[in-house]
């Protein structure tokens, strides 16, 4: 069974977050990279009692790390959304 913890990861709080959210109202999250958009939308619709209007995602592939050695592995690959809130709901992160 899916549970709506499953699908949220962590929010991203870096500057290019924080301006989405001040200017468009948009809020950024880490995701599974199994997670579809209904889900997400779902899973911050239950979490935090909001109203979404619209999820948007990019998948991003892990960077390559190199040890000591000739070989090297990859870090895992992940998922970002961006989902757009009704106009004067919040998300206090604070």
């Amino acid at each position: 069974m899916n549970q709506v913890y499953d699908h949220i990861e962590t929010i991203l709080l870096t500057e290019k977050a924080t301006l989405l959210s001040e200017k468009l109202n948009k809020y950024v999250f880490r995701v599974p990279p199994s997670a579809n958009k209904l889900q997400i939308k779902r899973a911050v619709e239950v979490i935090f009692n909001k109203k979404v209007l619209d999820v948007n995602t990019a998948n991003y592939a892990g960077k390559k790390k190199r040890e000591r050695r000739a070989d090297f592995g990859r870090k895992p690959h992940w998922k970002k959304a961006f989902v757009t809130l009704k106009e004067g709901d919040k998300i206090n992160l604070v």
